[in-house]
């Protein structure tokens, strides 16, 4: 494999029903990122689907310079053996440095089977992309190799941080957790190249028939769209307790959140867990009542705006992160907030 002719960010464009997905407008921000780094700083997003070529003028908007489009009756629907057909196609073709994808449902499925395709490795569920060298620390006898991706992801169980990288192989392949990396500002002046590909698709044995879709109706709250979250911990001290964050956010009209002790002790479901092991978050407001602060769960929220911690250990490591902190008692202090937050809202709207 000659490296030096691999070149280049490219992030796969995940759309569905021919919309496009937000995980891939944020892999653009960071391809960007990235790319300022290396030698090659074209992004390029692969966009795979039917009809989908109109949907390059937004991909051109948040940054990206070439869209390249695999188009064919085939790629209506995801199916895993046609789309990773086209993305791995791309990838020989093309040859890029880096590929990112989003650590979605379809990523997760899209993103180990091209890899394996194209001979090369693949690190799943990335919180952290950067540019730099590895090893990390130069050792004595071993080349260290510059310009590569380091990617970092939770490890055992999200009790420690990994730092990966792939300096032998192309391209550096990572899938990338949704809401953790930035979109840029959508610049509709931008204008990509558009570059149309079709590695040509005949179904065989592998390929699935879809006899019929059911969209998934969920009563969770999204808690990644919200601006304002009210999240509990261990500290909470149960399940009904939870009663006192939630009249809080309905004063505030935010979603409550959690950690993951709570969903570990079955008080919430794993779709309101914010830290590395459920989801990352940025709303204007994050309040963390009776959570201690750990570093799996602080890594999912400290992007937050505004920090609000309450907590009954002032040494809480929570403290350290948040912007505004309470030490008291969350039963008594979480009451006294929500009654003074209805009344200032209440005479706002009636001056």
């Amino acid at each position: 494999m000659a490296l030096e002719d691999y070149k280049g960010v490219f992030i796969f464009a995940q759309q569905v029903d021919n919309k496009i997905s937000p995980i891939a407008l944020e892999l653009l921000g960071k391809a960007n990122d990235l790319a300022k780094d290396l030698d090659d700083k074209t992004v390029t997003a692969v966009l795979i689907g039917s009809g989908v070529k109109d949907l390059a003028d937004e991909l051109a908007a948040y940054g990206a310079d070439r869209v390249i489009v695999v188009d064919d009756p085939e790629l209506k629907d995801y199916r895993t053996e046609p789309y990773a057909h086209a993305l791995a196609s791309v990838v020989k073709e093309f040859k890029p440095e880096i590929l990112l994808v989003g650590a979605t449902a379809i990523g997760r499925d899209l993103g180990p089977r091209v890899s394996a395709r194209v001979h090369t490795g693949l690190t799943a569920d990335c919180t952290q992309l950067e540019i730099g060298d590895f090893p990390l620390i130069a050792v004595p006898g071993q080349e260290q190799k510059h310009k590569q991706l380091l990617m970092t992801r939770p490890a055992f169980g999200g009790n420690t941080i990994a730092t990966i990288a792939c300096p032998d192989y192309r391209p550096q392949m990572a899938t990338v957790r949704p809401g953790v990396m930035q979109k840029l500002t959508p610049d509709t002046s931008r204008k990509a190249e558009v570059v149309e590909y079709n590695p040509g698709f005949v179904p065989d044995s592998c390929y699935t028939e879809i006899v019929k879709i059911v969209k998934e109706v969920s009563s969770v709250a999204d808690i990644q769209a919200a601006k304002i979250l009210v999240s509990g911990g261990r500290g909470v001290g149960s399940a009904e307790n939870f009663k006192l964050l939630d009249d809080l956010a309905e004063v505030l009209h935010g979603t409550v959140s959690c950690s993951r002790a709570v969903v570990d002790a079955g008080w919430k479901p794993k779709d309101l867990q914010v830290g590395q092991t459920g989801k990352t978050v940025r709303p204007h407001v994050y309040f963390a009542i009776g959570i201690s602060g750990a570093i799996q769960h602080v890594a999912g929220m400290e992007e937050s705006d505004i920090i609000i911690a309450i907590n009954k250990d002032e040494n809480a490591p929570i403290f350290d992160v948040a912007d505004y902190g309470i030490v008291g008692d969350l039963n008594k202090v979480v009451p006294i907030l929500t009654e003074k937050l209805k009344a200032a809202i209440a005479a706002k709207a009636g001056a």
